[in-house]
């Protein structure tokens, strides 16, 4: 599989002359780039020459070519995209250029800077577009240093109050999605799922995309917030492969009437009045719970808790090894060998039925920018 994409998908892809009628052959290649992390004489060279007709290029192929730098060649292209940040009138491409740029330039004038840009340019659509003003939050928690979740809040989340009466699915990372997290399960009766000799069931769990992008920009890591839960499936991915896998769904994505379980809704249009009837009141101003809600609408939809097929070879030198990348999913450890021989998902799918099901809520939350693999003793002071 490498070997193929590597002669087909790379290689043949990008010696096409690149036009309009090639752009999607190119785009294929930047995925299979970031996939395998891949970098070779040839690839740079046609990167670099992509960069260099970027301002001719559709907004769908500039996407993709700031995806891949973000994730293959940070800091490579700051000149280039920062011209296309200036030029640009595209919310979602705008703030994909200022991410790839914070990556570099995280002093406060900076900041300022292109918060002023990003009300110049935009005006008072900065204020109501999803995508611009979770660039805008971003923005605010990088000036703040907002680096660790409250004690009481995370404990409240924790607690048996938040979500009430639901089955819960805790997804708990670090701010740093280059370091897996780790999943526990809570029942309807709000008591953790325990093994056979009593102790908390957690399973590992990386929720880092491939782009390694913030949540709300499409293929980006799994944004923090509140997801609908609602069942079991089976993907027809190859890269996912054929274990169980949880169904998600996000705000805009699923109708309120599912989300929220309730059948007297017959309200079609989504505010963020109905996604706060799920945060307890000392909660709801405690800003990343709403980051699914905006992401939501943002168009971002898709997000699933899954096994994965993809060789971990391709990541052997990155802290989140073992664990595969994603497309921006809930991602667990499996090993193959033509048949299943591990499987990480199977263990918080039996989790899930031992909680009764999946069907509930699954909530995703940073802890804080340790950089190290969440553990339970992590979060064992919370849970008492």
């Amino acid at each position: 599989m490498r070997s193929r994409m590597i002669n087909y998908t790379i290689n043949r892809n990008l010696s096409l002359e690149l036009n309009d009628s090639t752009e999607e052959k190119w785009e294929e290649a930047f995925g299979a780039i970031e996939l395998m992390l891949y970098k070779s004489p040839i690839s740079d060279k046609k990167i670099y020459e992509a960069f260099g007709k970027i301002e001719n290029r559709s907004i769908e192929f500039q996407r993709s070519l700031i995806e891949v730098a973000y994730s293959v060649y940070p800091l490579q292209f700051n000149n280039e995209v920062d011209q296309l940040l200036t030029n640009t009138n595209d919310p979602k491409l705008f703030a994909m250029c200022a991410e790839y740029l914070l990556a570099d330039k995280a002093d406060f004038e900076f900041k300022e800077n292109l918060l002023g840009l990003t009300n110049k340019k935009f005006g008072s659509i900065s204020a109501t577009d999803p995508i611009l003003y979770m660039l805008k939050s971003h923005l605010a928690e990088i000036n703040g240093h907002k680096r660790s979740i409250p004690a009481e809040t995370i404990r409240t989340i924790f607690s048996g109050s938040f979500l009430h009466g639901k089955i819960v699915m805790y997804s708990i990372q670090r701010k740093n999605r280059d370091y897996p997290g780790m999943v526990v399960v809570r029942n309807a009766s709000g008591n953790f799922v325990r093994d056979s000799l009593g102790q908390i069931i957690t399973v590992p769990q990386l929720a880092r995309s491939l782009s390694n992008m913030p949540g709300y920009i499409s293929n980006g890591n799994t944004p923090q917030g509140i997801f609908l839960m609602y069942g079991f499936g089976v993907s027809m991915s190859s890269f996912i492969g054929p274990s169980v896998n949880v169904q998600m769904g996000m705000p805009f994505e699923t109708s309120i009437k599912k989300f929220l379980g309730d059948s007297s809704i017959y309200d079609s249009a989504w505010t963020i009045d109905y996604y706060k009837t799920l945060i307890p009141k000392k909660l709801q101003n405690y800003g990343p719970l709403y980051y699914s809600y905006y992401s939501g609408e943002a168009g971002r939809s898709e997000i699933i808790a899954h096994g994965t097929t993809v060789d971990p070879n391709f990541y052997l030198n990155q802290s989140y090894y073992p664990l595969t990348p994603s497309q921006g999913c809930l991602c667990t450890r499996e090993i193959w060998d033509g048949k299943r021989i591990e499987s990480d998902q199977q263990q918080l799918v039996n989790a899930l039925l031992k909680a009764g099901g999946a069907n509930g809520y699954c909530v995703v939350i940073e802890l804080n920018d340790k950089e190290s693999p969440v553990m339970l003793k992590d979060i064992l002071p919370y849970l008492r």
